[in-house]
């Protein structure tokens, strides 16, 4: 076995029926110098024993399980814990690696000395045959990543801050080591606030156009992203929303704070608000209308400003 640069760390609950896509594209990648600790976070169904089968198959596998259940952040920070590799990266159990992921992502990093270095994805949506097709690679993605850069920071390029995914990244374990970033446990969304982190803590970075991961879209409903019309989800979702933007004003990153603030006004606000019109719980309405207007204070007067779209979004809200 070749001595490994780069682990990833695969968290998974209750994702029997995905979580060997996600262990056979990490066996199909064409950079195979990998180790991959499988954090099992106290799953019910056969997630562990997945697990189990792929490390007594492969030693590059290690497999952590959780006697209780923790979430996602409480099973990244286990694996973090235990990375011994120059470089590390994230994939979630239900999602899969394109083949050239970490060789693209390794690469980069390696060639140019930046601290991380982060890719393209798309969506895996279902189909009713049971079968999930790869999206294209959506605007704000591709503002993140096209074209390529290196060394490049977020005073360079502001809209690096749109892509808030652990799972697109390959970074330096020193960085994290460093900066003693970690997960938020008990938490949705968790991975915006720590790509922000990242982005500000980072001395440089590099960007890839490359589709370096497919990200599922369950069939059956049971993906976070899935849940956003109840309350509690929602909280942990303006938190990370409103969180990442603090991050990046605290960091004296305005032009990257404006372009989150853009992204969030176009593409995270509107399923919002068409959720909270019909919703059953006022206080839906109530708490999204208070990040609304604090959104709405930052671009006021500004080019962030639509008054049009305002408009409508105060006539379902209010």
């Amino acid at each position: 076995m070749q001595t490994p640069v780069v682990t990833v760390i695969v968290p998974g609950y209750d994702v029997g029926l995905y979580a060997a896509e996600a262990l056979e594209s990490l066996r199909a990648q064409t950079l195979t110098d990998w180790a991959a600790i499988l954090v099992d976070d106290a799953s019910s169904d056969d997630t562990g024993a997945l697990f189990d089968d792929a490390a007594a198959a492969d030693d590059r596998f290690q497999v952590v399980h959780h006697r209780e259940r923790g979430g996602l952040s409480a099973a990244r920070n286990t694996g973090l814990d235990l990375v011994r590799t120059p470089l590390l990266g994230f994939l979630d159990a239900d999602d899969r690696y394109t083949p050239r992921a970490l060789e693209r992502l390794v690469g980069t990093v390696t060639a140019s000395g930046s601290d991380f270095a982060l890719g393209a994805y798309v969506r895996l949506r279902p189909e009713g045959d049971g079968h999930y097709v790869a999206g294209s690679v959506q605007p704000w993605v591709a503002a993140a990543t096209d074209p390529a850069r290196t060394g490049t920071t977020l005073d360079a390029h502001p809209d690096a801050s749109g892509n808030i995914v652990a799972w697109s990244k390959v970074s330096r374990t020193e960085l994290w080591r460093r900066t003693g970033l970690r997960f938020p446990v008990g938490k949705a969304y968790e991975d915006q606030i720590v790509a922000q982190q990242l982005y500000t803590r980072a001395r440089a970075f590099d960007v890839i156009p490359d589709v370096v991961v497919e990200w599922r879209e369950r069939a059956d409903g049971s993906s976070i992203t899935q849940h956003k019309d109840e309350l509690p989800v929602l909280r942990d979702y303006l938190e990370a929303l409103a969180g990442g933007i603090e991050v990046l004003d605290a960091a004296g990153q305005p032009r990257a704070a404006a372009s989150r603030v853009r992204l969030i006004l176009a593409m995270d606000l509107p399923p919002l608000v068409e959720l909270a019109r019909d919703h059953a719980d006022p206080r839906y309405r109530r708490e999204l209308g208070a990040f609304v207007r604090t959104l709405w204070a930052r671009a006021d007067g500004t080019e962030l400003a639509d008054p049009a779209a305002m408009a409508i979004t105060a006539a379902r809200l209010w």
